[in-house]
């Protein structure tokens, strides 16, 4: 695979980024790709490793080493074909996986993995330039009728290989575009939402009937969905926000992330202010704002604050930080625990770890600070400091904790399908089938808060359990 000695030759190069001062001016994507050249260089690293480790580490199972050495030979066209194989939209994971293949890459040990992501997203984004991106319509139809609730992700790739093997498929949407959180609540400058369009058109020339602005559970009922089709995918995503519970989490500066970064996506979207924000806008223009959560939605929060010109923004997380480094004989080849700093950190932020929200601090009806005290983790378990108390000054107090599940009035109710202690709905990875015999369940929805990468697998997984149960055998990969 590669050169054989390529990844003694070659030392590990990525992508690069346009200057903080200048990205924070808009909107747009800033990565700055390698060229042609540079990229068989970096896929010429790829070892012949005996095991390759990275596609375990991968979600959707790629096969790695296998279009790398292709793009070394300048095979662009088979190892885009290889990479659709297993990734139904490489672009989006192009762009925000977090890549643990690259943390399961041999050649992590010495902390040079193989640039995957850099090379995926190349592939791809040179296929739709070179036109080799198709719609792939079935050569005939099945006479089966699959509705699929929900158009993230999972919903999106579990249609498209159920409308590729022939079935007529409606994908419900419950907002005026498809895409789920990631269209919503991935900024812009991560992934630009031209490219989730452009996946909906093709779709759409595959025989998906996409139905937006339908909650289904509110516009449409599930006993219309089980008379009128043959199975039902729940692919809705997990979207009940974990509350803040603390004194003052009431007064109206404390409000959600994805209500933010929703309003902001649409504005880029060319929405008006009204239909971005129906509601009232909420923006952090001249504002102190403190981010609580430390994970991916929280860093999305910071650089969108700090387009919109927040006058300060703090991001806190109650964990403790983790080590710069991961002990790689410990968590090679797992997904390490380590300190990970994004684009958006780099843009301006100040950042604190093992911090406990107190009170939310209030004065004629708005925000004007966080009451917060230091916590210890030494004992394993949570424990506050003595006389660590602090108030951190703030006008916005956007809350990015995580999502305990799917949201459960309308479709889940209705559907009537068990749940798990956690509140997802209860389905195995083996047939993704609910307690409903006509109901499966993909992506968030089932195993809760996750990666993108992980809804695509499952609602591929899915696709092939309904395809199998409703003409007896398929052919769609798993």
């Amino acid at each position: 695979m590669g050169k054989e000695t390529g990844f003694l030759e070659v030392d590990r190069q990525d992508r690069t980024y346009a200057d903080p001062k200048e990205r924070l001016t808009h909107y747009r994507e800033f990565v700055i790709p390698h060229d042609e050249d540079k990229l068989q260089l970096q896929a010429s690293r790829c070892m012949n490793c005996g095991i390759p480790y990275c596609h375990n580490g991968c979600p959707v199972n790629n096969i790695i080493p296998d279009w790398n050495h292709l793009v070394y030979e300048g095979d662009w066209q088979n190892a885009l074909e290889i990479l659709h194989s297993t990734n139904n939209f490489p672009e989006f994971t192009g762009r925000v996986c977090p890549a643990p293949c690259e943390a399961s890459c041999t050649l992590n040990i010495t902390d040079q993995p193989v640039t995957i992501k850099s090379i995926e997203c190349a592939i791809i984004d040179r296929g739709w330039k070179e036109g080799w991106v198709q719609p792939q319509p079935p050569k005939e139809k099945t006479g089966k009728s699959v509705a699929v609730v929900g158009s993230g992700p999972a919903g999106m790739a579990c249609a498209q290989q159920l409308a590729r093997a022939g079935h007529s498929v409606t994908l419900f949407e419950k907002s005026d575009r498809i895409g789920g959180l990631m269209r919503y609540g991935i900024p812009d400058f991560k992934m630009e939402k031209s490219l989730i369009n452009r996946r909906a058109v093709q779709m759409e020339a595959e025989g998906v009937t996409l139905r937006t602005s339908t909650e289904v559970g509110v516009d449409v009922s599930m006993k219309s969905l089980k008379e009128n089709f043959d199975a039902i995918v729940l692919s809705g995503g997990a979207e009940d926000a974990r509350p803040l519970q603390i004194p003052g989490a009431e007064l109206p500066g404390v409000r959600l992330a994805m209500e933010f970064l929703t309003q902001q996506n649409k504005r880029v979207a060319g929405d008006s202010e009204e239909r971005a924000a129906p509601r009232g806008s909420l923006t952090a223009t001249g504002k102190h704002v403190i981010v609580i959560g430390g994970g991916d939605t929280g860093s999305d929060c910071v650089g969108t604050s700090n387009r919109q010109g927040a006058a300060s923004v703090t991001q806190i997380e109650i964990m403790p930080k983790p080590p710069e480094m991961e002990d790689k004989l410990l968590t090679w080849p797992d997904w390490p625990m380590k300190l990970r700093t994004s684009t958006s950190h780099e843009e301006g932020v100040d950042r604190d770890w093992a911090v406990l929200t107190k009170e939310v601090v209030g004065e004629d009806g708005k925000v004007t600070g966080l009451k917060c005290v230091r916590a210890d983790w030494s004992n394993g378990k949570l424990e506050e400091v003595p006389d660590s108390e602090f108030v951190l000054k703030a006008d916005l107090i956007l809350l990015a904790m995580g999502f305990v599940g799917p949201r459960k009035a309308g479709v889940v109710e209705q559907s009537g399908v068990k749940l798990t202690d956690r509140g997802n709905v209860d389905a195995d990875t083996v047939a993704y089938r609910t307690s409903d015999e006509q109901i499966w369940a993909c992506g968030d929805m089932r195993r809760g808060q996750s990666l993108v990468v992980w809804a695509i697998r499952e609602g591929r997984q899915c696709a092939a359990s309904v395809d199998e149960a409703l003409m007896g055998a398929t052919q769609l990969p798993r």
